[in-house]
């Protein structure tokens, strides 16, 4: 599976990885811990733990937690180093 690291922003949030063209990887400003992204897109909202990779809340088809969850194994370094920059 491929994603796109596209770094956009929207208020708020910065989109980080976007898969399958619909689903994004956003770490959100203005959040709270412990370290998680947010799976969006195709009106999900899904917490993903950066610490551990795993669904925290929230529910998605189970191909699509697959995939997102690979994404966030896949880039976690750089995940948390982004979510430490916005929460020192």
């Amino acid at each position: 599976m491929r994603y796109r690291h596209i770094g956009d922003s929207l208020p708020g949030m910065s989109t980080k990885y976007r898969f399958r063209d619909t689903y994004r990887i956003q770490l959100r400003e203005k959040d709270h811990p412990p370290p998680h992204v947010h799976l969006t897109g195709g009106g999900l909202d899904v917490m993903l733990s950066l610490d551990t990779v795993e669904v925290m809340v929230g529910k998605a088809p189970p191909l699509i937690i697959k995939e997102a969850l690979e994404c966030v194994r896949a880039h976690q370094v750089q995940l948390l180093e982004d979510w430490k920059r916005c929460y020192p």
